[in-house]
């Protein structure tokens, strides 16, 4: 075993070569001399004698040499355990000043004098018999290098992209009445999900709902980075139309409904490029679907992705239309802390006539966000478009706040939205929600509020959910939730219990 030692420790006595010397070492000095005129340059080369060092016993000796210094440790090894670092005449060891080649030479010198001492013959034949020993097994771990190379340059020569990566989300969701749901009669004002008309032209959302439901929604990412730091994003999503919770504003958070009019059809939602401007500037620019919600760096509470129901984010970010043909937008921050993020979008941006045009048919955004690492975040947010038609929301100012207490957050918001040709309308949403319960990364979540209604003021419908999210794996998340929905219209069953179950795929 004293082989194997002095084998373990030859690396070490090596790596003297780059800080010590030995027994005697030339020091090297070059004087060069250069005259006032271009004509001649001379120098003369000087070598000085052999320094004869002082043999050290103890890294004590050294005077220079503090237990603080930051290779004292080292030091002391090569000293006292193999004998292999020497001092100046006057005890020091002038460990700041530059090597030279002829100190290297020395030292590693000295140092492959005390490694053979220390292996001697009948360590290297030690070693050769180890060789020959595991010849097998040294064979087999070479093929296996060799297959890993052989598999890397395959890979490298046939892989999708060397800048792009695909990612998918795959959403489903199963939706129990525990009623029947007949139609009610008023449209929302938000695109997408229940507002859409049972029957075309019939000016009613939902439907009867005296069975469960199950829906889907399906998206393929292509993310694509330049620098590391920027991003260019396709997406490719295919939907069912989505319609399971008729006695609600907007249906489901992750779905999406259809997209022009094709059920169950693949077509482009993102298509959009995010880059860094500086360090404290972010910017994008979009093609397609990109709008109000999505310019912006938090949402605040907590329930905005986790929840079931859509009414988990706030909803007066969705009042808005735009991002069909343009969006352009910021995130400028001042501070670690404090953000402001701007977006604009227009729906034609595409079309050449009277009313189209990258100027008609708009929404812009501004929300100013405080968030911390600590207790509190916060944001205001003002919403306008640029020509709503009588109906449409003008504009919206809000305010978000969630409070962190490490796991347990309590969050929500309130906003109000001035309507073109119509009255204002409140609408407020606020809840808990308890991070990593019963496992790492799961969430139980509680939430209730008012969601917006254009068409009438007077109405306020109510939703509550309680949901319970579960991080199966990095891949699989199941969420069971309970949801209920008072429409307030005064027209058949205005209000139901709903049970939901959402798997999400991530891949």
């Amino acid at each position: 075993m004293t082989n194997w030692k002095a084998l373990l420790a030859a690396p070490a006595a090596l790596g003297a070569v780059l800080a010590v010397s030995g027994s005697a070492v030339a020091a090297e000095s070059i004087e060069s001399v250069s005259e006032s005129n271009s004509d001649a340059i001379a120098s003369d080369v000087v070598v000085a004698e052999p320094i004869q060092l002082a043999q050290v016993t103890s890294v004590s000796e050294l005077s220079d040499v503090q237990p603080g210094d930051w290779a004292f440790t080292a030091l002391q090894r090569l000293v006292e355990e193999y004998g292999c670092l020497e001092g100046f005449p006057d005890r020091t060891y002038r460990g700041n000043r530059a090597l030279t080649r002829y100190e290297f030479a020395a030292g590693l010198n000295a140092c492959l004098d005390v490694v053979i001492q220390l292996i001697g013959t009948d360590g290297l034949d030690e070693v050769r018999r180890l060789q020959e020993e595991f010849a097998a097994e040294l064979a087999t771990i070479r093929g296996r290098v060799d297959t890993l190379e052989t598999d890397v340059a395959e890979l490298e020569a046939n892989q999708f992209s060397t800048t792009t990566k695909l990612r998918g989300q795959l959403d489903a969701h199963l939706v129990v009445p525990f009623d029947d749901a007949t139609e009610v009669g008023f449209i929302s004002g938000i695109d997408g999900g229940p507002s859409e008309a049972a029957v075309a032209g019939d000016g009613d959302i939902g439907g009867d709902e005296a069975d469960a439901t199950f829906e889907y929604r399906a998206r393929l990412n292509f993310d694509t980075s330049f620098t590391g730091e920027d991003r260019l994003r396709i997406r490719l999503q295919a939907s069912d139309d989505a319609g399971s919770l008729a006695n609600t504003v907007s249906g489901l958070a992750n779905q999406s409904g259809r997209i022009d009019g094709l059920e169950d059809n693949i077509g482009l939602d993102d298509v959009y490029y995010s880059f860094p401007i500086g360090n404290r500037i972010s910017g994008i620019i979009a093609a397609n679907s990109v709008v109000t919600d999505d310019f912006v760096t938090s949402t605040i509470v907590p329930f905005d992705g986790p929840s079931v129901g859509d009414a988990g984010g706030p909803q007066f970010y969705d009042l808005y239309q735009g991002g069909n043909s343009l969006g352009v937008g910021a995130n400028i921050a001042f501070t670690n802390n404090l953000v402001l993020d701007l977006g604009y979008s227009t729906d034609n941006g595409n079309l050449n006539t009277p009313d189209g045009g990258i100027f008609n048919d708009n929404s812009y955004i501004a929300q100013l966000n405080f968030l911390t690492d600590g207790i509190l975040d916060a944001a205001v947010t003002y919403i306008g478009s640029g020509d709503a038609a009588a109906g449409e929301a003008e504009n919206t100012i809000a305010g978000l706040v969630n409070f962190n207490f490490g796991r347990f957050q309590v969050g929500g918001h309130y906003a109000n939205t001035s309507v073109n040709g119509g009255d204002d309308v409140d609408s407020y949403m606020g809840g808990i929600a308890i991070a990593d319960l019963f496992g790492a990364g799961n969430e139980f979540g509680v939430y209730g509020g008012i969601s917006p209604v254009l068409s009438n003021p007077d109405i306020e419908p109510l939703m509550v959910e309680a949901y319970y999210q579960i991080a199966v794996n990095e891949f699989f998340t199941f969420t069971p939730a309970v949801i209920y929905a008072d429409n307030d219209t005064g027209v058949g069953n205005e209000d139901n219990f709903y049970g939901a179950l959402r798997a999400t795929f991530n891949f």
